[in-house]
């Protein structure tokens, strides 16, 4: 049971971290807020690599459901172990959604905005449009995937595979960021998502259900065609 453990807490965490770092950047009386972009980037990546960190010798740490399932597609993981890892991945998303907002909840009682709110817990589109916002997370997440199986084989041995996911993550919402907010991953935006609908928040809105299967099934398609991908690319002799 150790790897389904290391994923629910090694998942909580990132999303306890991650979503923590939305609430610095927008939330009423954070000392923090309008920390902007760079802010943002750089604390999403430290809160992928520092769970991944620690749980990486243990689970893997995938704390994404379309990377499981992609890397399972691809033939380099169990699909035996794909049930568990995906639901120890979204129960730990909501539960750190939860701790976020317990920790903030001075914050989140001060902020009005129900966008603002909602921005915290879960992404959404710039600009409406199902189609391209479909493509951008389905792009985003294979390049995501892509990038995580090409990490070079001896990073782990020089103690840089930690790194490599920070500039990974990093990478990918500074570039491809910009159009839905890169979630990427469902265990980062449905499972907050759903702590948003049922948390006791002053002003939160709607939870946007409409969009809510973009950042699920976009990162889905992704994931797999990422995974497919890079185990192709990975096998080219020069690598």
């Amino acid at each position: 049971m150790y790897p389904y453990l290391a994923e629910f807490i090694g998942t909580a965490m990132l999303v306890f971290m991650g979503d923590g770092v939305s609430a610095a950047n927008s939330l009423e009386g954070s000392l923090f807020k309008g920390s902007g972009a760079v802010f943002t980037m750089m604390g999403w990546g430290l809160a992928v690599a520092l769970p991944a960190m620690c749980f990486g010798a243990a689970s893997g740490a995938s704390f994404n459901p379309c990377l499981t399932i992609g890397l399972a597609v691809a033939g380099s993981f169990d699909w035996g172990m794909v049930p568990g890892y995906v639901i120890a991945q979204m129960l730990g998303g909501f539960c750190g959604a939860c701790i976020m907002w317990l920790f903030w909840k001075d914050q989140f009682d001060a902020t009005e905005d129900p966008g603002t709110i909602l921005g915290v817990f879960c992404t959404g589109p710039a600009i409406p449009n199902v189609a391209m916002n479909v493509l951008s997370e389905a792009l985003a997440t294979m390049m995501l995937v892509t990038y995580l199986v090409l990490i070079p084989a001896d990073a782990a041995a020089m103690g840089m595979n930690f790194i490599y996911v920070w500039l990974i993550i990093m990478s990918m919402g500074y570039s491809l960021g910009g159009t839905t907010g890169f979630a990427m991953n469902p265990a980062r935006d449905l499972s907050p998502r759903c702590a948003h609908a049922v948390l006791p928040i002053p002003n939160k809105g709607d939870s946007n259900w409409g969009y809510a299967w973009v950042p699920v099934v976009g990162p889905l398609i992704g994931g797999i065609v990422g995974a497919l991908l890079g185990t192709w690319i990975g096998g080219f002799p020069v690598l």
